[in-house]
């Protein structure tokens, strides 16, 4: 089997009252094959026009012939040699300096599609031929509550405890923090900011007492003494993880934060391969890791970055930001890890995420029932996402 195509779409699939984009965009690729069989990737990079870098990459590839200066364009290539493509591609940039980010979100996009390919034509669900074949029936997702009024959270919060969710994620502190979120610009938040925190904390755990838990995420806003004090003030509350309580680049902040609080930690969003997860797991830095299948190098970075945390007997839990493909190459992966805590998942953007699909996601109880078709199990709906291209998508 040969590879004879690559096609590439950014799309905007959220629309305003007068039908312009808002929202974020989305990075999806199909690889088509000389026996018929093609293969769909996700490689969104969110936030200030990153999907529009991330897609133009891949598009390099499909058009990147000159035959010099480490240059190879994936036309022709084999795509059942899924280790072979990730390790020519990810070599291929080492030059540039780097090895996360835009690099791995595009190779995260290519090795999705080809397991997705080596899946149909085994005519198996990924999951069956990924490692040594499904330890689970069914993933375990929690999802977000919206932060702001104390009591709607509360009360969002009891909605989906009923619906069968058994955790879930809130960042308390974003009516104050959101105007510094990525940027940081400060690290601090001020007394107000901090009571409204624990307010919100404290009505959702009364609202569905002890046997729900709490996911509290930072984003990665704070400095050192504010994740501290912050960590100690909702502690009572008995969180199930504190996230990216500072920003991803200093492990050293980490430690010191880590140390100093006793609530479990959750990193790995803004780490990108096994590598990036050394430390962490060797300097017993977090409780959780939370690698984004999309920006870590795709189905078979993820699976290796699980083995590794498996033998320190840390859970995983891939962090969803983005669109459908992200969540289903996420469960397929974790139909296999013995080391799964719960998979991410927006309820608030399901809508979205079903009509870039074939065919809903089939949520039950807070459950996520993965297909037993074969490759993802899901096709996207390119009619759709060709009528909501972004923008500045040629």
């Amino acid at each position: 089997m040969k590879i004879t195509d690559l096609k590439v779409w950014v799309t905007v699939p959220e629309r305003s009252k007068d039908s312009k984009p808002a929202g974020r965009s989305y990075v999806f690729l199909r690889i088509d094959t000389d026996e018929g069989i093609s293969g769909f990737g996700e490689a969104t990079s969110s936030g200030g026009g990153g999907s529009i870098v991330v897609g133009n990459m891949i598009e390099f590839l499909k058009n990147s012939t000159a035959e010099r200066d480490f240059r190879e364009t994936l036309i022709g290539e084999n795509p059942e040699h899924v280790d072979l493509i990730w390790h020519k591609l990810y070599r291929r940039f080492t030059g540039g300096g780097g090895f996360g980010g835009f690099v791995t979100t595009m190779l995260s996009g290519i090795d999705i599609a080809l397991w997705d390919i080596k899946g149909k034509a085994a005519g198996k669900p990924v999951y069956e031929i990924l490692g040594g074949g499904p330890l689970r029936d069914e993933i375990e997702l929690y999802t977000h509550v919206a932060p702001g009024d104390p009591i709607a959270a509360a009360n969002q919060a009891k909605s989906l405890s009923d619906q069968g969710f058994r955790a879930l994620k809130t960042d308390p502190f974003m009516p104050e923090m959101r105007q510094h979120h990525r940027r940081y610009m400060q690290g601090s938040i001020s007394p107000e900011g901090a009571a409204l925190a624990t307010e919100t904390i404290s009505a959702m755990r009364e609202k569905v007492g002890d046997n729900v838990e709490i996911l509290i995420d930072c984003h990665g806003n704070f400095d050192v003494p504010t994740a501290i004090a912050m960590a100690r003030r909702l502690e009572p509350f008995n969180i199930a993880w504190f996230e990216e309580p500072v920003q991803p680049n200093s492990n050293e902040a980490l430690k010191h934060v880590k140390e100093s609080v006793g609530v479990p930690i959750c990193v790995g969003e803004r780490l990108y391969t096994r590598w990036d997860f050394v430390p962490i797991l060797k300097n017993n830095l977090a409780e959780f890791l939370m690698p984004d299948i999309l920006w870590t190098g795709g189905i078979s970075e993820f699976y290796k970055i699980s083995n590794l945390a498996e033998s320190f007997y840390v859970p995983v839990s891939p962090h969803d930001a983005s669109g459908p493909i992200n969540i289903m190459a996420g469960a397929h992966t974790m139909m296999v890890v013995p080391n799964f805590y719960k998979l991410e998942f927006n309820h608030a953007q399901l809508d979205v995420h079903n009509a870039l699909i074939d065919k809903p996601l089939d949520i039950v109880s807070g459950k996520l029932q993965v297909p037993k078709t074969p490759g993802l199990g899901v096709e996207l709906d390119v009619e759709f996402i060709e009528a909501h291209l972004d923008e500045d998508w040629n």
